[in-house]
């Protein structure tokens, strides 16, 4: 075992990027921990939800929200407080900010400002559900969350159905079965991977061609951020993975 106190001190003047779990209060890292204990301060995506994982890990500290709606505006009141010397920590409500969540308008601000940004590693649905889906990991394609207009939607399925490699997407439970549908027109074959609540106590992952997931998907009520892993195209090359 280290001892913390011979770890150098975080330093003035930096945003620490910290990743925080995405389902189980365990996934955090002990640099993690020790970032949100020294920093002046927390931006958090919603204060409400951050303030649960702080007290449970007994840290308490000055919080400020950033997120979609207001982030140009507190973007510049960050950088006044940089340049103040500022040690400042920035979360989101799971996972590693600015991955589909908020924090890329502020990194971008803080380089072009000349400050030090710092990246502090942890849990990422992205690189969990990849992981274990049992698709090809050695190329993927991550594309966030898709269009929410049905014909924008179709257009970026079929661009992505030509690209080589596994394709990631996040999706709202509510929109799930749509995809589906969508891909049992546009790519029949293909195996799909559907992970959800990801390191929680009903973490599931389903797997299957998209008309055989529908099926599975009947009479269900979905609950929680889908992560959609769509593998290559082997219709040419025998089987699909996990056939």
């Amino acid at each position: 075992m280290f001892d913390e106190k011979t770890l150098p001190p975080i330093q003035p003047s930096v945003l620490y990027l910290v990743a925080t779990p995405i389902g189980n209060l365990e996934d955090i890292t002990l640099r993690a921990l020790r970032v949100l204990k020294e920093c002046d301060l927390i931006l958090a995506e919603d204060t409400r939800h951050s303030g649960i994982l702080l007290h449970h890990y007994g840290i308490k500290k000055e919080l400020m929200s950033y997120f979609k709606f207001n982030e140009a505006r507190r973007t510049e009141q960050i950088i006044n407080l940089l340049h103040e010397g500022k040690k400042i920590a920035m979360i989101t409500d799971a996972g590693s900010p600015g991955i589909s969540d908020p924090g890329q308008r502020l990194v971008q601000a803080a380089i072009t400002a000349g400050f030090k940004v710092e990246s502090v590693p942890g849990p990422c649905a992205l690189i969990a559900a990849l992981s274990a889906s049992g698709l090809p990991t050695d190329e993927f394609h991550f594309i966030g969350f898709l269009p929410k207009k049905p014909s924008k939607r179709k257009n970026t399925l079929g661009h992505l159905l030509g690209i080589q490699g596994t394709i990631v997407i996040y999706e709202s439970p509510y929109r799930v079965v749509g995809l589906l549908t969508e891909l049992c027109e546009l790519a029949p074959h293909r195996f799909i991977v559907l992970a959800r609540e990801i390191t929680k106590k009903f973490e599931e992952y389903l797997r299957g061609k998209p008309n055989e997931l529908l099926e599975k998907l009947k009479n269900r009520t979905l609950k929680g951020e889908f992560v959609i892993l769509i593998g290559p195209d082997t219709s040419s090359a025998g089987e699909a993975p996990g056939d």
